[in-house]
């Protein structure tokens, strides 16, 4: 992406120039950056009122724990940059649920076909957001809002409400096992290797000539397209990246939580909170797909904090609310500022004077 950042002589500087260490600096300053810093701080503050939390298997327990949300928020992510929203993940996680406890069953052979089901099941969901958003121009905060009230109904229609048969320990091994007899860790969860896959992915990806576009498609769609860029492909594509992450995040709560018409509900704002909270401007145009995942690692750190606290439950959809807001409004003002160069006494110095008109001329043509 273009951030830019401004220098002691005035001129706005883009984050890729300079040494490692100035990049480094630059970018904590930013929204995207600042989110790490928060993430840190608030890992402190957990060990200070629960030392055992920074013991190396309970830390890798908890980036386990924490993968599912992470990797929805880096699929919201490429939905938000590029100006639109998904409010349809965690029905579409539900119905993934669903999809292996209903299908694999108790069935050793289903597992790996089930597995290419509800990834076709999850493209399909984005394919439809993307081209009711784009052909049909329907805001996509109704189109996603349809899809979760369709798909939570069927979900509802097919369970009766209640939990269905578990898929076989195979699959839930997915989401809940891992390398074992591992040095220090004692066992590396499967879902941290995932998450780390799939980071790494989002970073080549944002880095490839798709991802440049898609920045572009949510700064400016206009200019966009008069640069040549198919705007309905490349947001059709941000919800069926937004789907499949979705999807995996299905495929791993399975192991944690179980079969139930219930799983996922609120992933949706979560994750969205997690990538406002990591400094991605809603509009599109601005932010970092790490930058999101940061996010929701600092929102389930934040939640851990209160939990050692003894601060109810009942007021996590509370601290999410006001993250939205306090997270939107700093973020669009950060943004704005990093974008604005500052105009100093030896720029305007340096500004040619305008030339004065002659007769039979306009102002200023020579």
């Amino acid at each position: 992406m273009s951030a830019t950042t401004t220098s002691t002589a005035g001129r706005a500087l883009p984050l890729t120039e300079g040494s490692l260490v100035q990049r480094i600096l630059r970018g904590a300053v930013t929204p995207g950056g600042a989110v790490f810093i928060l993430a840190a701080v608030l890992f402190v503050a957990v060990i200070v009122v629960n030392p055992s939390f920074g013991e190396p298997p309970q830390l890798i327990r908890f980036i386990g724990r924490t993968a599912p949300i992470a990797i929805a928020a880096m699929g919201q992510y490429y939905v938000i940059v590029s100006g639109e929203f998904d409010l349809s993940m965690g029905a579409v996680i539900a119905t993934q649920v669903v999809i292996a406890g209903n299908y694999i069953g108790d069935d050793e052979s289903r597992v790996l076909p089930a597995l290419v089901l509800m990834l076709v099941v999850g493209a399909g969901i984005g394919v439809i957001n993307g081209l009711a958003t784009t052909l049909l121009k329907v805001p996509s905060f109704i189109v996603t809002l349809g899809t979760m009230l369709a798909l939570g109904g069927l979900v509802r229609y097919l369970t009766g409400g209640a939990a269905t048969g578990n898929p076989v320990d195979s699959f839930r091994q997915i989401g809940r096992g891992g390398i074992e007899d591992v040095p220090v860790l004692d066992i590396l969860p499967y879902p941290v290797i995932i998450l780390v896959v799939v980071a790494v992915a989002s970073v080549l990806l944002m880095r490839s000539p798709f991802g440049r576009t898609l920045i572009a498609t949510g700064d400016n769609p206009d200019a966009a397209g008069l640069a040549g860029a198919h705007v309905w492909w490349v947001k059709t594509r941000a919800f069926v990246l937004s789907s499949l992450s979705a999807t995996v995040a299905g495929i791993l709560l399975v192991g944690y939580a179980g079969v139930h018409p219930s799983v996922g509900s609120g992933y949706e704002f979560q994750a969205i909170t997690a990538v406002v909270l990591g400094g991605v401007v809603l509009g599109g145009g601005r932010g970092w797909v790490l930058s999101a995942a940061a996010g929701a690692f600092a929102l389930e750190l934040l939640f851990s904090f209160l939990n050692f606290q003894e601060v109810e439950s009942t007021w996590r959809n509370t601290v999410q609310g006001l993250i939205i807001i306090l997270a939107v409004a700093l973020a669009a003002r950060a943004w704005s500022l990093g974008r604005r160069p500052t105009r100093t006494t030896s720029d305007q110095s340096a500004a040619p004077s305008p030339t004065p008109a002659r007769p039979g001329t306009e102002p200023g043509e020579n």
